[in-house]
């Protein structure tokens, strides 16, 4: 169910879980500021969620709020995760509120690869 992106954090949420070890998770990368794994509903070949391991809902609640170092360290974080664990040939897509359809209220970012992904937005 899509969530509301300006609402406070809500430290239930499954990524939160996943961050504390509460729920398992397939582990690809981690570093002090962000964890990758791969999506368990996978929507390409290669489906891989980037997560900060702050507590921030969306994109522009990370942007308003994270440090220097944590944008820095989440930004370089997912372009390491494309280069060393995806390829060539990779869509990043954050989805913030529901409008675009954000279903966990934890900034998260998908890197989908592995066949041609088609047209940005379907019609």
């Amino acid at each position: 169910m899509p969530i509301d992106a300006t609402q406070p954090y809500d430290d239930t949420n499954i990524f939160a879980r996943i961050l504390r070890g509460e729920i398992p998770a397939k582990k690809i990368y981690e570093d002090e500021h962000a964890f990758a794994f791969h999506d368990i509903a996978p929507q390409a070949p290669v489906h891989v969620l980037v997560i900060p391991k702050g507590t921030y809902v969306s994109w522009d609640d990370f942007s308003a709020r994270a440090s220097d170092a944590e944008i820095g360290g989440f930004v370089r974080a997912v372009g390491h995760v494309a280069r060393e664990h995806v390829g060539a040939g990779y869509r990043l897509l954050t989805n913030a509120g529901s409008h675009a359809g954000q279903e966990v209220p934890h900034l998260h970012v998908h890197i989908f690869a592995g066949a041609p992904l088609g047209p940005m937005l379907s019609r």
